[in-house]
């Protein structure tokens, strides 16, 4: 029963969108959270440099010694913490970070805190690995932050929440965060930090920042623009290093080498990553001013990522968030996630727009946003 999870609907939700475009129809992508930017230019050129020379295989397991270092100066530039390198592993990307944290800090059975709304893998990768998500709610009112009396009396071994948040762009404060630490006790606290880098204000905080005892996952992913390299990392306490360690020499052997390779020169590459980001701060305000005039009016502004999760629930009719997305695919052109991906229980009721392509795109499915809601009526 282990495989018997449920569908990441985002990745269905492409796949329409794809044979529509094979079919010749033109389509806007707000499903998918990934940038629409290639990997920056310093880390294909680090790349290219050593592909006529360096055979590229197995690295140690816990990674390249130089971007295990290099992401440790990372935690010093942006958030004043001495971290030993020992402590970083580098992984294929973040989903790889999450078998290995899952596996490592939890026994068959247990009970694993999951944020509702969050992301759906986190769900399906515990059910696979013999464990068992338990929701914790949300609420909107509050701005989707985890209550830490909610977490302190809940039944769980641990917990996995973000900041920012996906679906919601909800970003936690020092305090906050700092009080469900707190309230996790002695349980594992795995703090997912994917989307660091890309906030609209203040900077996000890292649980590094308040504890030594908290199991970080982060990645090149969404700031650092590397989807398809599948590269990212998790810092976890040093007595945990080697279980870590072993798990990883048996389930990947290691990261990909060219990807490692690549990420060395991304870390170099601050300037043009923070010019995309101000790519992802237009498109933010173009879609917190359009979404309203195309009918969807109840959105909270996200502090990070590059999600808008909106209440649908005066839409959706007779059906629920998949039947309105699938009908905005097909009448609109826009391709969008159902909330049924980052909630079971109540996502039926809610959207998820992206905005981490070109802001022309963006533009461009607004408009087609606010075609189709006149057309609606």
């Amino acid at each position: 029963n282990r495989s018997e999870v449920d569908p990441f609907i985002v990745m269905d939700v492409m796949e329409a969108a794809r044979r529509a475009e094979a079919a010749g129809r033109s389509i806007i992508h707000m499903e998918v959270g990934q940038p629409g930017t290639p990997a920056p230019a310093a880390a294909r050129a680090r790349l290219g440099a050593v592909l006529d020379r360096d055979p590229l295989g197995y690295t140690v397991a816990l990674g390249l010694p130089e971007l295990r270092a290099g992401i440790a100066a990372l935690y010093a530039r942006w958030y004043g913490v001495d971290l030993n390198p020992d402590r970083v592993v580098v992984t294929a990307g973040s989903s790889a970070a999450f078998l290995l944290a899952f596996s490592a800090f939890f026994d068959a059975g247990a009970r694993v805190g999951v944020c509702e709304p969050g992301y759906p893998s986190y769900r399906a990768i515990l059910k696979a690995l013999s464990l068992d998500p338990v929701g914790l709610p949300t609420r909107a009112e509050e701005g989707h932050r985890l209550d830490p009396a909610a977490l302190a009396s809940a039944d769980v071994a641990g917990a996995i929440v973000a900041s920012p948040n996906n679906p919601t762009g909800t970003m936690l404060s020092r305090d906050h965060l700092a009080a469900l630490i707190a309230a996790s006790g002695d349980r594992a606290f795995i703090s997912d930090e994917i989307y660091h880098g890309l906030h609209y204000g203040e900077r996000a905080v890292s649980a590094l920042e308040i504890s030594d005892d908290v199991c970080v996952i982060n990645s090149f992913s969404k700031y650092f623009s590397m989807t398809g390299w599948r590269i990212g990392w998790m810092v976890v306490p040093e007595a945990q290093v080697r279980t870590i360690e072993r798990l990883a020499q048996n389930m990947f052997i290691c990261a990909p080498h060219a990807a490692q390779v690549a990420a060395l020169g991304a870390l170099e590459a601050t300037d043009e990553l923070d010019a995309n980001r101000a790519v992802y701060a237009e498109n933010r305000r173009l879609l917190l001013e359009g979404l309203p005039q195309a009918g969807f009016d109840r959105i909270a502004p996200p502090d990070g990522a590059f999600y808008v999760y909106a209440d649908v629930s005066d839409l959706v009719g007779d059906g629920d968030s998949r039947t309105l997305a699938a009908e905005i695919l097909d009448k609109a052109g826009v391709a969008v996630t159902p909330g049924l991906d980052f909630d079971p229980v109540r996502g039926g009721t809610t959207l998820r727009f992206s905005y981490a392509r070109s802001t022309a795109d963006i533009a461009e499915g607004i408009a087609r946003l606010k075609a189709f809601h006149a057309a609606r009526g």
